[in-house]
């Protein structure tokens, strides 16, 4: 009887153990999917963040950071779906096919020149040391981008020139882990001429939706063909999607409104701040590298 008893509680512990684990994984899956849709859209570096928070949460699988990241492409296409309808209805305005076009110009020299380099393998290691300089080197850059911006004249007219810019600037973005993929292309397009903040920031994020499409594809593939889709629960991956679109959907809704009268600034302390701790704790060795 005695035996018979400890042995259902032993049972009783394994089964709470388990459910225990279960919703320590649920609860980081929220927080990572949390975390990508605060971060993909602001200029602070996305990579960088869930790498940080991978350190103490546990590292998810590709997979799972695919999911994530198509949930932030189905936030900014929800955000944008009006503009994304007159731009793919109103072909017979001249205005709209130009930017049109733009945009994809600019897809394609992100994809004409990153997908070779992609291939080829050349990119910074995803650790916290490469990401904490580049946190600080793209805030200070930030500050003095925008401050050399601010004597441009007002412009919200996209150029050419701009257009190839931003995609040369999405690939800068993509070998440099913690560059963030829109400070970089926002403050290249603002230095070239369309130094609005808002025009600036709405063509990147446009620009970004067949980008990240393509790239989160691409990556998608790549783990079908090498038999990389298991490992994850099935529960936590949809919680992390939901949670990174509709924390994807709100950062964008109030950064949109934000810029049209502030400035970038607190986004570059907070890159600089952030990357210096971040620095601080690795040479502690608080952090790994």
């Amino acid at each position: 009887m005695a035996n018979g008893g400890i042995a259902q509680r032993s049972r009783i512990l394994a089964v709470s153990s388990i459910a225990c684990d279960s919703v320590s994984d649920l609860l980081s899956a929220l927080i990572l999917g949390i975390i990508e849709g605060l971060t993909e859209f602001l200029p602070v570096s996305s990579t960088g963040h869930l790498l940080i928070a991978q350190y103490w949460l546990g590292h998810r699988s590709d997979f799972f950071n695919i999911v994530i990241q198509a949930g932030a492409i189905l936030a900014i296409t929800l955000v944008f779906r009006q503009r994304l309808w007159n731009l793919a209805t109103g072909w017979r305005d001249r205005a709209n096919r130009d930017y049109l076009g733009k945009l994809i110009i600019a897809f394609l020299v992100t994809a004409a020149v990153g997908l070779p380099i992609r291939l080829a393998g050349w990119a910074l290691p995803e650790s916290l040391t490469p990401v904490a300089w580049a946190l600080i080197i793209g805030g200070v850059w930030m500050l003095l981008a925008e401050r050399w911006s601010e004597r441009l004249p007002e412009s919200d007219h996209v150029t050419w020139k701009v257009a190839i810019l931003v995609g040369l600037a999405q690939v800068v973005a993509g070998v440099f882990p913690g560059t963030s993929r829109s400070a970089a292309a926002i403050f290249i397009a603002m230095l070239a001429g369309l130094s609005r903040r808002p025009a600036a920031t709405e063509f990147v994020f446009l620009v970004g939706i067949p980008t990240m499409f393509a790239a989160s594809a691409y990556a998608f593939l790549e783990l079908v063909r090498h038999d990389g889709l298991g490992g994850e629960p099935w529960v936590d991956v949809v919680v992390a999607f939901v949670a990174a679109t509709v924390t994807g959907f709100a950062v964008v809704k109030w950064l949109l409104g934000y810029i049209k009268s502030h400035r970038f600034t607190g986004f570059a302390l907070y890159r600089i701040v952030l990357g210096i701790v971040l620095l601080t704790m690795v040479t502690v060795q608080m952090v790994g590298q």
